[in-house]
């Protein structure tokens, strides 16, 4: 990395080495007046000075807000505490042109995940992840959502040029349109990732019969594609786990 001469490191190195800048308004740009002459680390600075410039540095980028972070397997919280698909009830319409009801979803395990079709790279890898899973978890109670962030572009036919990459079946695979507030309320409010126009997360997160969040991994790490894919898995046999205890008939 580069050291600016207008960093303290800079500032504080000819110090050390007795030059005789003093500091201004901005650490790293010479006072005006100062001396013409200067040990040879002052003149290093000099000349660094005027091939960066005395512009300010950068503005430090903002890291990204904090989010609540899904809990992964059996319940073990609060239920009032996790994210439900009942908090923002959505309608959109999919690959086919037919409207998608979040009511749809109710006691089915499903996966959900954010995506745009013209994603330079991340979305193809994400999404081929998914399609992976969905060959190695062929059952019927299991469904895949995504939502793309890019809807003005992304219509119902441009969805099902791009699904067809993936041989998506339509009835297990819904890729969704619409309204960008609310894909971004859902996004962030059920899928807990963040959203915006062009802007998404790469996990894929999942949730139970129940509507409740169970937990997510991201799609791009083979590694954390093989725990999404066991969590998928023991979400899914708790029906089984339910019906053998009793309390489903």
């Amino acid at each position: 990395m580069i050291t600016t001469p207008g960093s303290r490191r800079v500032f504080h190195r000819r110090r050390r080495h007795g030059g005789l800048l003093r500091r201004s308004a901005h650490a790293g740009c010479p006072k005006a007046g100062a001396p013409a002459w200067m040990p040879w680390p002052g003149l290093v600075g000099l000349v660094l000075v005027a091939v960066v410039g005395c512009a300010r540095p950068a503005p430090p980028r903002e890291s990204e807000p904090a989010r609540p972070t899904p809990l992964a397997g059996k319940l073990e919280v609060d239920e009032a505490e996790v994210p439900k698909l009942s908090d923002v009830p959505f309608t959109f319409r999919d690959q086919t042109g037919a409207e998608f009801s979040s009511s749809e979803l109710e006691g089915r395990v499903w996966m959900g995940a954010i995506f745009f079709a013209n994603c330079p790279g991340p979305c193809f890898r994400e999404n081929q992840a998914i399609a992976d899973i969905l060959r190695r978890i062929d059952d019927p109670d299991f469904l895949v959502v995504s939502l793309t962030c890019d809807p003005e572009n992304d219509t119902p036919e441009a969805l099902a040029k791009y699904a067809a990459r993936f041989e998506a079946d339509p009835d297990r695979w819904k890729f969704l349109t619409g309204d960008l507030k609310l894909i971004e309320r859902v996004g962030q409010k059920v899928f807990r990732l963040p959203v915006e126009l062009g802007v998404h997360s790469e996990r894929g997160v999942v949730f139970d019969r129940q509507g409740r969040l169970r937990g997510g991994y991201h799609l791009l790490q083979p590694d954390r594609v093989e725990l999404l894919e066991k969590l998928i898995r023991d979400v899914l046999a708790e029906q089984a786990d339910a019906v053998a205890a009793g309390i489903v008939p």
